[in-house]
């Protein structure tokens, strides 16, 4: 396992990474705008973590909010966000697509 896939929690298969030892499964959360979500998997792809947002509003983008002086950055759809907490919890948050037409 290499570069980003290692980063992301992810073999060189494709498959998410877990602790499945001794039948113990690791959860791990996040927040969309402010309210907390719960999973199983080390790290879920931006539309996976839209789908769990019951009144997502398709015209947004999702964001992820930066830690520290990092910037806050749109995620994609098929963008896979690694939920380990290393910087503590994810937060995310919806903001309108930007239309530059």
């Amino acid at each position: 396992m290499f570069g980003r896939e290692a980063a992301l929690g992810v073999d060189n298969r494709g498959e998410q990474m877990g602790d499945k030892q001794n039948g113990h499964q690791e959860t791990y959360f996040f927040f969309v705008g402010g309210k907390k979500y719960e999973t199983d998997q080390p790290a879920l792809t931006g539309l996976q973590i839209k789908a769990r947002v019951a009144d997502w509003d398709s015209s947004h983008d999702l964001v992820l909010e930066g830690h520290g002086n990092d910037p806050d950055r749109i995620i994609g759809d098929d963008e896979r966000v690694s939920l380990n907490k290393d910087k503590g919890p994810l937060r995310f948050s919806s903001t309108p697509k930007a239309n530059f037409g």
